[in-house]
């Protein structure tokens, strides 16, 4: 047991520093060799909308599964119209009237017509509709005056969907058209991959509950709202929050107790000494990156406990804000089946001054948009959120890259 002790003794790095930082990219990797999900539920369609297909889907029915008309007009044989023209029209006997969900009962035969609403069923004999504005009726007697040809206006069996047709499949995320075509071939219900259960530990012993004013030398918690937006946003899900101590034991105890798929630390992340989590994570499972080269959330890392996935967020709103959407987001949106690329739309505009950066560490910079020109606001200032809600976005310099002169176009992620 003494060796035990004098074991994590050895590896923790509070108040000495990180003695090396997992380049972004190594990060990236890890994230997505490890955080792929295998869980999957049945809901019912009208619960489906936005929800990734665990399976692909095969249709057993054709649609339609009868003949039907594409438009209101009447149905007649296509080449007995053959010849009609206005100088000239052809008339044709009105034996009745077919409606959707009410056929007409008898058989179109040489030089007849029936009256057709679109969606109806074609009757027997007939293969062609000839629209209205086509065809005049007086007294049950159709004048046509253009010809068509047979099978013109004619919805055909399994002409949407055939049997054994794949219609969606495996990893899509079903859009509202979508659950519109199952229901179409019958399906009460889809398997889709099941959305993780979050928590979020906020730890530090000088933070007020949002909606407090700040006091002393203690300042109100922003993260804790912005990562519930932040996860809302990518799952449809808000997840569950816990206030704690900088405590060890009430730290411990959260993180072995928790029943989440995803535990995000934020704070107590980095080599403080009251930063107890990243030691808990080795202690109680296992920790796979901590120290990143990223300016700023530096003190950015993952871990395993007990099959649950713990990223340590630093404490820092704007570091949080990084972190979050630079690792843990990819992570969850991975894990849910959905795209895990950054989820801001991008564009591509001249910096209007120059952004300077350090090989070896990737730098997130927050801009702003003036006049078609893309003006660096910050690298560093990982305490100032400020600097995001003026900023209309930010780009990534990557770790190769010692900055950008002024001028060069680059690509701007959009906060919007």
């Amino acid at each position: 047991m003494p060796q035990d002790k004098d074991k994590k003794d050895s590896t923790d790095i509070r108040m000495k520093g990180f003695k090396e930082k997992k380049d972004v990219v190594d990060f990236l990797n890890i994230i997505d060799e490890i955080s792929a999900s295998k869980k999957f539920e049945v809901v019912c369609l009208n619960k489906a909308a936005g929800r990734v297909l665990a399976s692909s889907i095969i249709s057993t029915v054709k649609v339609p599964n009868f003949n039907r008309s594409a438009m209101d007009g009447y149905a007649i044989r296509g080449e007995e119209t053959f010849g009609a023209a206005p100088y000239s029209p052809l008339d044709f006997k009105v034996l009745g009237l077919s409606l959707p969900g009410k056929p007409f009962e008898g058989c179109v035969t040489t030089q007849t017509a029936v009256r057709i609403m679109t969606g109806a069923p074609m009757p027997e004999g007939a293969d062609s509709v000839i629209p209205v504005e086509l065809a005049q009726e007086e007294n049950k007697v159709l004048r046509v005056i253009e010809s068509i040809p047979p099978g013109k206006n004619v919805g055909r069996i399994g002409e949407d969907v055939k049997i054994g047709q794949e219609i969606l499949n495996a990893g899509r995320k079903l859009r509202p058209q979508d659950i519109g075509i199952l229901s179409s071939i019958g399906t009460p219900s889809v398997s889709v991959i099941k959305k993780p259960i979050v928590d979020i530990f906020i730890t530090g012993d000088e933070l007020l509950k949002p909606g407090s004013l700040p006091k002393g030398y203690q300042i109100v918690d922003s993260n804790s709202v912005m990562l519930d937006a932040l996860v809302y946003r990518d799952i449809q899900i808000h997840p569950n929050i816990i206030f704690l101590e900088d405590r060890r034991e009430l730290i411990s105890d959260a993180l072995s107790k928790s029943n989440a798929d995803f535990i995000l630390v934020s704070g107590g992340s980095s080599v403080g000494q009251e930063d107890h989590a990243p030691s808990l994570v080795k202690e109680l499972g296992e920790i796979l990156i901590h120290g990143v080269a990223l300016r700023p959330a530096s003190p950015s890392g993952m871990g395993i406990i007990n099959g649950k996935y713990v990223f340590l967020i630093p404490g820092n709103p704007v570091s949080c804000l990084c972190s979050y959407d630079l690792f843990a987001s990819r992570a969850i949106r991975r894990f849910s089946g959905i795209n895990c690329e950054l989820p801001y739309k991008s564009i591509t505009l001249p910096l209007a001054s120059k952004i300077s950066s350090m090989v070896g560490r990737m730098d997130y910079v927050r801009v702003k948009i003036n006049n078609g020109f893309a003006e660096p606001l910050a690298i560093s200032g990982a305490s100032m959120l400020s600097t995001t809600t003026i900023a209309d976005g930010f780009l990534m310099v990557p770790g190769e890259c010692e900055g950008y002169p002024s001028g060069e176009d680059v690509k701007i992620n959009l906060y919007d």
